[in-house]
């Protein structure tokens, strides 16, 4: 089973930024012309700004994930599993291995667990909290990276809200193994998802649920065994 999970808000602040050549720390938003308060020496982008090499900052960074560059990892970043603060990413790495398990990030698209990714505030949710700046619409068509084989051929499992949906539906469009959504809304409001299979996750809580879920899946306490 491949497991794909969303990104989280809450990050590690210990975790690394990428930097221009002039030492700028850059931080990856949503809309930079709507940063409210700005930092010294730092720079508000998109990930597919031009970066000072000439490169977009999306191929910055997936040059940086290279081998031979990863290995140095000169600014400390963190692979996506460790970069998120909530305990669930860290028990589905340990649970399902590396090698099946992806995070849906607002800001990156379909990324593998263990890619090296910088801190960024970018996200699909429409609470009233979370500042216009790090709002990507549901719509917006970035070139997202997609990092899930076209040729797998084991089921794939996601975990995450209805604002997330659209894009995993789309990055994994071309996977022909069974796809099988877990979603939490009320019966008769069930997600609309082309292709996968959808399963219900009763609980109370309406957000950040998929948590949970991802707890019951590792401990036994609910079934995919019939996604197929």
């Amino acid at each position: 089973m491949i497991v794909v999970i969303q990104c989280a808000a809450s990050k590690r602040q210990d975790a690394g930024y990428l930097h221009n050549r002039t030492g700028e720390k850059i931080v990856f938003v949503a809309q930079p012309d709507k940063v409210a308060k700005r930092g010294r020496k730092v720079r508000y982008v998109r990930p597919d700004d031009i970066s000072d090499t000439g490169k977009s900052y999306r191929q910055v960074l997936a040059d940086y994930n290279r081998p031979a560059a990863a290995k140095k990892n000169p600014f400390g970043l963190l692979p996506a599993w460790q970069l998120y603060k909530n305990p669930a990413y860290r028990l589905l790495a340990e649970y399902c291995g590396l090698d099946r398990l992806y995070i849906l990030s607002a800001g990156w698209g379909l990324i593998a667990a263990d890619f090296l990714t910088p801190l960024y505030d970018i996200t699909f949710s429409k609470a009233g909290n979370v500042d216009v700046s790090k709002r990507r619409g549901k719509n917006e068509d970035w070139p997202d990276f997609a990092m899930l084989p076209v040729d797998c051929n084991e089921p794939v499992m996601f975990l995450g809200g209805r604002d997330y949906l659209p894009l995993f539906c789309k990055l994994t469009g071309k996977i022909g193994a069974p796809r099988l959504v877990w979603h939490n809304c009320d019966r008769g409001r069930e997600p609309d998802a082309p292709g996968c299979q959808l399963r219900r996750f009763a609980s109370p809580t309406k957000t950040n649920w998929h948590y949970q879920c991802a707890r019951n899946y590792v401990e036994g306490k609910i079934s995919v065994k019939d996604a197929s």
